[in-house]
């Protein structure tokens, strides 16, 4: 191995999360899902120059995005995941990660790594959250992101685990649906409710689940399955023990509260969890968990852990009931 040629292409990767998200943005896999198009037909229908998408092209080419026969390009399997109607589309997560607000965060890594301190609040002034919140646009695309990288995950998800022995499934967080709906599809005798913040479940439009806004510091709806995908590593050690608390007292005696969260002691892939870990330091002031902190943050909201199971997606499904 050529150590220098490997890490300068490590270190240049930032080059490569901007082109994908701006092929994206452009929607160049969907323009091409109907067939093979020229660098004069796609810069028509993406409104770009001709001239600059040819060069974007080429890398995208190198890439393994897209292939070129005679001055035509269309996509490979690579591209056709970029396309926004794709199974397992990750259209939203590359328009998302590439956003200004996002990778400015990144700049502040130094500083989150010199002082333990979350980088985006230090950059944009506010935490995430209120970030988002005061901008539909920011918070429209980190939903599509959301959605998108749901995808795969919800089915991975309801393979694993069995479902059909709730009556009910409260999906806390649960964004526009989408894992809550794979449960109840696979699950058809079980009774759904769909809990956010009331801004994000307007817009997760008609299925076979209740709808229920609000804050899961405040209180969360009782069900016997509470499912908390993604949320736990948020947030810090105190808040999280806060969220499990509200969680515990909507839970039934023999219900089950379940995370579905990566484990970086048993990642399948424990490059991507590690940064995913770094992603939760600079834009949340979260983290990617063992096992074990898994089981003390349970502990201290009086839950056991009773089981994790894995899955064919990176998360796993960490079963924990209220302490006897």
């Amino acid at each position: 191995m050529d150590a220098a040629r490997e890490l300068h292409r490590l270190a240049s990767g930032y080059q490569v999360t901007q082109a994908i998200h701006v092929a994206a943005r452009l929607g160049i896999s969907d323009v091409l899902a109907d067939g093979p198009r020229s660098v004069a037909e796609l810069a028509a229908a993406t409104k770009t120059d001709a001239q600059a998408l040819t060069r974007l092209m080429h890398a995208l080419t190198v890439l393994g995005l897209y292939s070129v026969s005679a001055d035509r390009y269309e996509n490979t399997e690579l591209g056709a995941a970029l396309r926004s109607e794709a199974p397992r589309s990750l259209a939203g997560w590359a328009r998302f990660i590439g956003r200004g607000s996002h990778w400015q965060a990144y700049t502040g890594l130094e500083d989150s790594i010199r002082t333990g301190t979350t980088a985006f609040p230090a950059m944009h002034g506010e935490p995430v959250w209120e970030y988002r919140a005061k901008r539909p646009e920011e918070q429209a695309a980190f939903d599509a992101a959301m959605t998108s990288a749901s995808d795969g995950l919800a089915e991975a998800v309801v393979t694993a685990y069995d479902f059909g022995r709730f009556a009910t499934v409260v999906d806390i967080g649960g964004g526009h649906g989408r894992l809550l709906n794979a449960i109840l599809t696979r699950y058809p005798a079980v009774n759904g409710v769909l809990f956010d913040q009331p801004d994000v479940v307007a817009g997760a439009g008609t299925g076979r689940f209740e709808v229920v806004g609000g804050n899961f510091f405040e209180s969360v709806p009782v069900g016997d399955a509470l499912v908390l995908k993604s949320v736990i590593h948020d947030w810090a050690d105190a808040e999280s023990i806060d969220i499990l608390r509200v969680c515990r007292r909507s839970l039934p005696a023999d219900g089950r509260l379940l995370l579905v969260e990566q484990l970086l002691d048993r990642s399948p892939d424990p490059l991507r969890t590690a940064f995913a870990d770094l992603n939760m330091l600079i834009m949340t002031g979260g983290r990617e968990r063992t096992t074990d902190e898994y089981r003390t943050l349970l502990a201290a909201a009086d839950l056991e852990l009773v089981d994790t199971v894995s899955t064919a997606s990176m998360p796993f499904v960490i079963e924990a009931a209220a302490t006897r």
